[in-house]
């Protein structure tokens, strides 16, 4: 087997200028700051995955009820991880890094949601009839004969989700010292 496509990861990554990484690293540490501070609560940019979620549902729905049910969060993670994986082979360091780190922001809500399969207190959101809807982590969690550990499950997914951003941020600052652009004088 021939993976060519494969020498493309032994490539640099595209340089990052000083203030560019300096400014990629306070955003993402502002966001880290916004989202322990909600607690669990909703943040803004959950809005723009939600008509990713729920889109997987009606995706995924083809192809059975219970991977209907899942679809809603594997377009949800699959979504961010396609973008990041598109621009690691651009070798692109802050696409990466952006795309990786709202990855791993999911995590946080797809947690609350899981922690909320047994109360089922969270206002629900379809794109199909009202009257058919139901909590995607309830049906899955009862069908895996889990559903009283949903908040222990939760708390693993919440934990990985902040490993994960932290982890990027880390990721990112280190490697954008790394290779700093070069800078190329004029002729004199």
């Amino acid at each position: 087997m021939d993976f060519k496509f494969m020498e493309v990861l032994q490539d640099d990554w595209q340089p990052v200028s000083r203030p560019a990484l300096f400014g990629w690293v306070a955003f993402y540490a502002f966001f880290l700051v916004y989202a322990f501070t909600r607690h669990g609560e909703g943040l803004f940019i959950d809005m723009v995955f939600l008509p990713i979620h729920e889109g997987g549902h009606l995706l995924f729905g083809w192809f059975g009820q219970m991977i209907g049910v899942a679809g809603g969060t594997l377009l949800q993670l699959g979504v961010p991880l396609a973008i990041a994986i598109y621009f690691l082979f651009q070798r692109h360091l802050t696409g990466t890094a952006f795309a990786s780190f709202f990855y791993f922001e999911n995590f946080l809500q797809i947690a609350t949601y899981m922690a909320d399969a047994r109360a089922m207190e969270l206002p629900l959101v379809t794109v199909g009839n009202a009257d058919d809807v139901g909590h995607d982590w309830f049906i899955m969690f009862s069908s895996l004969g889990v559903l009283k550990h949903d908040t222990q499950i939760a708390a693993v997914v919440r934990a990985l989700g902040w490993l994960g951003m932290i982890g990027v941020v880390v990721w990112l600052y280190h490697r954008g010292k790394k290779h700093p652009p070069t800078r190329t004088l004029p002729a004199v």
